[in-house]
């Protein structure tokens, strides 16, 4: 079964969620892009996934960027399979607009943390990577539906935040930064961004805390 629903099951196999795809107008098919129809996009969703990798040999080797390196690995090795080019939302500069091919795979929408918020899984969800495909792959048409910030009044997300790092102005992420190097953020450090925890969209998805310490080490580590 090489179709979607065989890369699906292939990709799972693997550790990884196939998010959903789409075909490129023919405007779009020019330079790295010239050969390809499909994209289909590959990332986690909530804890799901996180087991996988964590009993991987990238996350074992104490080496830099252990989930780039193992998405690398496993998407490579799945194109391999599918006949189809990897690309990484981690390569650049020039970087792949992953967040709006995401727009067009799946139900998803800017939220007040700039991060995309899925009308199912909230903010507990990510892509790491997409494979590019010359052939045709019928892909499920997307469901439609709202964001889930445009009915939220109360919108604990911006005020959740212990050094309000997010704001309508953006996300200030030296500020945010500065406060987990201060010694007072256990409570992000150990269990995750407060603010995102505060969204109520998804939170049967919500990451694991092991897994939301390894991100929040990662992003602290990058800065």
């Amino acid at each position: 079964m090489s179709g979607y629903d065989g890369i699906a099951e292939a990709a799972s196999k693997s550790g990884l969620v196939l998010r959903g795809g789409f075909r490129l107008a023919d405007e779009e098919r020019v330079g790295a892009l010239a050969e390809v129809r499909t994209l289909l996009l590959f990332g986690f969703v909530g804890a799901a996934q996180w087991p996988v990798f964590a009993a991987s040999p990238e996350a074992q080797d104490g080496k830099r960027h252990p989930l780039d390196r193992w998405s690398r690995r496993v998407l490579t090795a799945l194109g391999a399979q599918f006949a189809a080019k990897p690309l990484f939302p981690f390569e650049g500069p020039p970087y792949w607009p992953f967040q709006a091919w995401a727009r067009r795979a799946e139900p998803v929408f800017p939220s007040p943390l700039g991060m995309l918020i899925h009308s199912e899984f909230g903010l507990w969800h990510s892509y790491r990577g997409a494979l590019a495909f010359a052939s045709a792959i019928e892909a499920p048409a997307m469901a439609l539906s709202a964001s889930p910030c445009d009915s939220c009044e109360a919108k604990p997300c911006l005020s959740a935040c212990p050094v309000w790092a997010f704001s309508a102005a953006g996300y200030d992420v030296e500020r945010c930064a500065g406060w987990l190097r201060g010694g007072e953020s256990d409570a992000c450090l150990g269990g995750g961004c407060l603010a995102r925890r505060a969204c109520p969209v998804g939170r049967d998805y919500a990451q694991t805390p092991e897994q939301a310490r390894f991100h929040m080490a990662a992003f602290l580590a990058a800065r």
